[in-house]
C-alpha cells in the first residue's frame, strides 16, 4: 500500500489540479508556461548567488581549513564529549547539503555506519538546514535586505539539531 501511494502520489496530486483547473475553466497549459517562465526568471536572479556559495564551500573544503577547524577546536569537543570529527560536516551543512552529503559518505568510509561518528552523522544532515543557502535563496528572490532575527534563530536551531544528534547517536550505540 506504502509503495503504490509512494508511487502515486504526485501523478494524483497533478491529475487533480488538472481536474480543478478545468472544472474552472484555466486556461491550464497557459498557466504551466507562464509558471515556468517565471521559475526560469528566479532561476537566473538567483543564479549568482548558488555558484558563489559553490565555489566557497569547494575553496574551504580543498584547501584543509575545516581539519584546522577540526584540531583546533578539539579541546572544546573534548570537553563537551562532541566528537570532533562531525565539526566539518555541521559547518559544511550550513551551506550545502550536496557538500555536507560527500563528508558523511567520507565519515561512513572511515567509521562505519552503524559507529557513534556515523549514526550521528546520518541524524544531523536529517536534522539540520543549509541555513546560508536557503536564506540566500529564499530572501533574495524577494527581495528582502533585513532578515532581523532568521539567522539567529535558524542558527539556534540547527545548533539544536547536532547536540540532539549527538545525544540520540550515543543513546542508540550504547
Amino acid at each position: 500500500m506504502i509503495q503504490w501511494l509512494s508511487d502515486s502520489i504526485i501523478p494524483l496530486i497533478v491529475l487533480m489540479m488538472v481536474l480543478v483547473g478545468m472544472r474552472k475553466k484555466v486556461a491550464i497549459y497557459d498557466e504551466f508556461v507562464k509558471g515556468a517562465k517565471d521559475g526560469l526568471e528566479t532561476t537566473m536572479n538567483i543564479l549568482p548567488t548558488l555558484v558563489g556559495l559553490m565555489i566557497a564551500v569547494g575553496v574551504v573544503r580543498a584547501s584543509g581549513l575545516l581539519d584546522a577547524l577540526t584540531e583546533g577546536i578539539s579541546f572544546f569537543t573534548d570537553a563537551v564529549h562532541f566528537p570532533a570529527e562531525l565539526v566539518p560536516l555541521g559547518v559544511l551543512k550550513l551551506f550545502s547539503s550536496s557538500a555536507a552529503t560527500g563528508v558523511l559518505l567520507d565519515l561512513y568510509e572511515h567509521y562505519g555506519c552503524d559507529s557513534l561518528v556515523g549514526m550521528a552523522a546520518s541524524l544531523m544532515l536529517s536534522s539540520t538546514e543549509t541555513v546560508f543557502y536557503t536564506m540566500s535563496i529564499y530572501f533574495m528572490s524577494v527581495n528582502i535586505t533585513k532578515t532581523r532575527w532568521t539567522l539567529a534563530g535558524a542558527l539556534l536551531s540547527s545548533l539544536a539539531g547536532i547536540a540532539v544528534s549527538v545525544w540520540l547517536a550515543v543513546q542508540l550505540t550504547v
